[in-house]
């Protein structure tokens, strides 16, 4: 599983990251998680507004910030 979170470092960016850390330990899932800032790389996405979650290439969230309970139940459909 790939994942990347889009954001430009703001707090809710950097959040989100720990967020989704934090639900990949929890479940015990294994994933490449990575953090993109680039805007051109963001805008790739089709994401105009951060942050953002983008799990296995599909844009899962854009412009706030989910839940612990959400994000996981994302990566377990994911990891299926």
């Amino acid at each position: 599983m790939k994942i990347a979170v889009l954001g430009t470092g703001c707090t809710k960016c950097n959040k989100l990251f720990a967020l989704t850390e934090q639900a990949l330990a929890d479940a015990g899932l294994a994933a490449e998680l990575e953090k993109i800032e680039s805007i051109d790389q963001i805008v790739s996405y089709g994401v105009l507004m951060t942050p953002a979650l983008v799990i296995d290439g599909e844009v899962k969230c854009a412009g706030k910030l989910p839940s612990a309970i959400r994000i996981a139940e994302w990566l377990r459909a994911a990891s299926q």
